[in-house]
């Protein structure tokens, strides 16, 4: 399994049987689409573009496919007053956890944190500035739910067209007491076991 990030909330992840592509809004941020026609297409909400992926996630509820399980847990929308909610994803790759985050606000239930259950690998966004959450929210966040290793997503990028600026990842890792600093490509692992607890941040180079 791996785990490969384009930008905004954007972060495949991947087997050698199918790709998860997680908020590919990507054309709306001066960007082109990643999302291929074979691709199982995952919604933190449900305002976001057309896809043409084979099967589209966006509401919470348990899915099974292509021996995958995902799990949406709904969410309160971190910048919405109308009540609408959005989801946050656990999946189940080759017994590890992991657990994506989009635009929600930071104050997670207890029923939230047990639905969610052991986390290994969180991906949160950071960029903040009333749009999503910021540094102080993701790390309340990751508080709560405990993971094993982080990724941060969601910041300033010269390539996406932001409707509002966001910190850059500078400030996400000066903010966060960021000790591990260094981008690497994609994120493997093997299995559960793989995983270097020690490493509790990973960055990853937008493709």
């Amino acid at each position: 399994m791996q785990i490969e990030y384009f930008g905004a909330n954007c972060v495949i992840l991947s087997t050698k049987k199918v790709r998860l592509v997680f908020d590919d809004n990507l054309k709306e941020l001066g960007l082109k689409s990643v999302t291929k026609t074979d691709d199982i297409a995952v919604f933190t909400s449900l305002e976001h573009s057309d896809t043409t992926a084979s099967f589209v996630i966006d509401t919470p509820g348990e899915y099974e496919i292509r021996d995958i399980s995902v799990k949406g847990i709904g969410a309160q929308l971190h910048v919405d007053e109308s009540g609408k909610k959005g989801s946050i994803y656990q999946i189940m790759i080759d017994g590890i956890r992991i657990c994506v985050v989009g635009n929600i606000s930071d104050n997670l239930s207890e029923g939230q944190l047990e639905e969610l259950g052991t986390v290994d690998v969180l991906i949160v966004p950071t960029g903040g500035s009333g749009f999503t959450l910021d540094p102080v929210g993701a790390k309340k966040i990751i508080k709560s739910i405990s993971p094993k290793v982080f990724i941060p997503v969601h910041y300033a990028d010269k390539s996406i067209k932001y409707e509002v600026p966001q910190v850059d990842l500078n400030t996400v890792i000066k903010e966060m007491t960021i000790e591990s600093t260094e981008e690497i490509e994609s994120y493997k692992l093997k299995s559960r076991d793989a995983i270097d607890e020690n490493h509790k941040t990973v960055i990853l180079k937008r493709k």
